[in-house]
């Protein structure tokens, strides 16, 4: 399996790197020494300007300013490197993520800001969103080609958030959060794999007024149909 798509995908005894970069944007944990935080910025900018495959340990270590056995000892191959570089990029979108929502008035803001945030979050990274440009091959198959883990990892968040929303009484508890947080999850997945000729996916506005129309009215519980029959 390619680094990217190790990093991604959950294996059978572990949280996937979304979830671990989650967990740790909620816990304020995961802070670096100096030397493996120089490493990780070498390679954040090593990766986006060169991509995964056409970066080497060493090159990292070079743009770090530190020796190739200094990098290897941080990191045992560049696999774990990609990981951990890439789940720093996941947690930075986190604790903005995390900050935003609390300054957000409403649920209908809360929702409009989290589709707009992740979209723009992903498609702007110069790393994330880099890679899915230059190396597709490295990104796309990890979201729809690892039987539905990281795709199952996204919808668990966002269904978490919308039960938050219920046990704060600001949606129906008859809504049905994990149905509701699946479209929602398989919408911004097809946008960020398929750019849109319809929808411009770099105009905030125009995503603002799509999560308005679409998915804020997936929180209303229809009226009962008074024609159906009782029971």
């Amino acid at each position: 399996m390619e680094p990217l798509l190790s990093a991604l995908v959950a294996t059978s005894d572990s949280d996937s790197l979304l979830e671990r970069a989650f967990a740790e944007a909620v816990e304020r944990t995961g802070d670096n020494d100096e030397i493996t935080t120089r490493l990780l910025d070498a390679a954040y900018e090593q990766f986006s300007r060169m991509g995964v495959r056409r970066s080497t340990m060493e090159d990292v270590a070079r743009r770090a300013g530190v020796s190739r056995i200094t990098a290897y000892r941080r990191f045992a191959a560049k696999d774990a490197l990609v990981e951990q570089v890439v789940r720093r990029e996941f947690r930075r979108y986190f604790d903005r993520f995390l900050v935003d929502i609390e300054q957000a008035e409403t649920v209908a803001d809360r929702v409009v800001l989290g589709f707009v945030s992740a979209l723009q979050a992903i498609r702007h990274n110069p790393l994330i969103g880099g890679l899915m440009s230059a190396e597709p091959d490295l990104v796309v198959p990890s979201i729809v080609g690892d039987g539905g883990r990281t795709h199952a990892t996204v919808q668990r968040f966002v269904a978490g958030q919308l039960r938050r929303e219920q046990h704060a009484g600001t949606i129906s508890a008859e809504v049905d959060v994990e149905l509701v947080a699946e479209l929602w999850t398989r919408l911004s997945a097809s946008f960020l794999i398929t750019p849109s000729l319809v929808v411009d996916l770099d105009d905030e506005e125009e995503l603002r007024a799509v999560a308005r129309r679409f998915l804020v009215p997936m929180l209303d519980v229809p009226a009962p149909d008074p024609a159906a029959p009782a029971g």
